[in-house]
């Protein structure tokens, strides 16, 4: 056990640092596609909910706090034509390889649901396999190593120094103007950094599309977290951690704090059998934006990483 989690610490701990940490847009080579990651500084918050807050969870708590290193961050989730640059990518068979990453099967029904699929759009109904998979993608074309966020990272970069229920404070009345939800949505998902992006940068970290982290999900999380650049060991599909809730949800599930777990029905119409590992029928509030850390790890350590993960 103790060599497993020193191996999932090594891509935060690697001698190979960044020298120059500041916001920066990367562009996929080879394409005129690019996106912007947002320098998220080192530093300490209270991670989880206070007793008082409304709408707050059991899994929300106790509040710890926690250090974290520096990373980027998307400034907003993957869109579809980033996504189907690596759908795309060399139009290889399903069989075959993409410089060691699998490339995805094809849809076999509109999982935009008709709400649009285009360089505005964020790309939905991924599964975490899928998302992970086109971090080890975007690693092969750029050189450097993309991931989901950690549950940790997602909550502060969302907070942007803030402890209130939403990083703007305590009023749900003002979450028009951050996020698609419920009251505001129409039933639809929208394009992408429309709404007000919150104090670092970073858009549509509530609603719009709820997005992925790396974790395994675990009610008991917060009581046996480390307090430093926290992170699970992958132990099953699902569940898996998402976060920041959906243009489906009340305003409540957009909380910084609220934890949602992932589930097999988000992929229960899937008549394939086995079931689609890239795709979810059921699961078109979800999506997903991607994290690089400060400490670049080696070649050896970014693949034993993507092969736990990945397995």
């Amino acid at each position: 056990m103790k060599t497993i989690l020193f191996l999932f610490f090594l891509f935060l701990f690697s001698s190979v640092i960044a020298q120059d940490f500041k916001t920066y847009e990367q562009t996929i080579p080879g394409t005129a596609i690019a996106f912007k990651m947002v320098a998220i500084p080192a530093g300490k918050f209270t991670m989880g909910s206070a007793i008082t807050e409304r709408g707050r969870q059991e899994d929300e708590g106790p509040q710890k706090e926690i250090q974290l290193s520096g990373f980027w961050m998307g400034a907003k989730e993957v869109t579809f034509a980033e996504w189907d640059l690596y759908f795309k990518d060399n139009a290889l068979p399903q069989s075959k390889t993409i410089d060691g990453v699998t490339r995805a099967t094809p849809q076999y029904i509109d999982l935009t649901w008709g709400m649009g699929r285009d360089a505005k759009h964020p790309t939905n109904s991924m599964s975490h396999t899928a998302a992970m998979m086109y971090c080890k993608w975007l690693y092969t074309k750029t050189g450097f190593f993309y991931r989901l966020p950690t549950e940790a990272e997602w909550e502060y970069a969302c907070r942007a120094g803030s402890e209130t229920a939403y990083p703007f404070g305590n009023d749900a009345n003002s979450l028009r103007e951050h996020g698609y939800f419920k009251d505001n949505s129409n039933s639809r998902y929208h394009h992408v950094a429309q709404l007000k992006p919150n104090a670092w940068g970073l858009y549509d970290m509530l609603g719009n599309l709820s997005e992925w982290t790396i974790d395994q999900y675990e009610t008991t999380y917060y009581s046996k977290m480390s307090d430093k650049n926290p992170i699970t060991v992958p132990a099953s599909k699902h569940p898996k951690t998402v976060k920041g809730g959906s243009y489906l949800d009340d305003a409540a599930e957009l909380r910084c704090a609220n934890r949602i777990a992932s589930h097999t029905n988000w992929n229960i119409r899937d008549p394939q059998i086995p079931k689609s590992k890239w795709w979810l029928t059921d699961g078109m509030f979800v999506g997903f934006r991607v994290v690089r850390p400060l400490v670049q790890p080696s070649k050896e350590e970014i693949e034993k990483f993507y092969n736990l993960y990945l397995k």
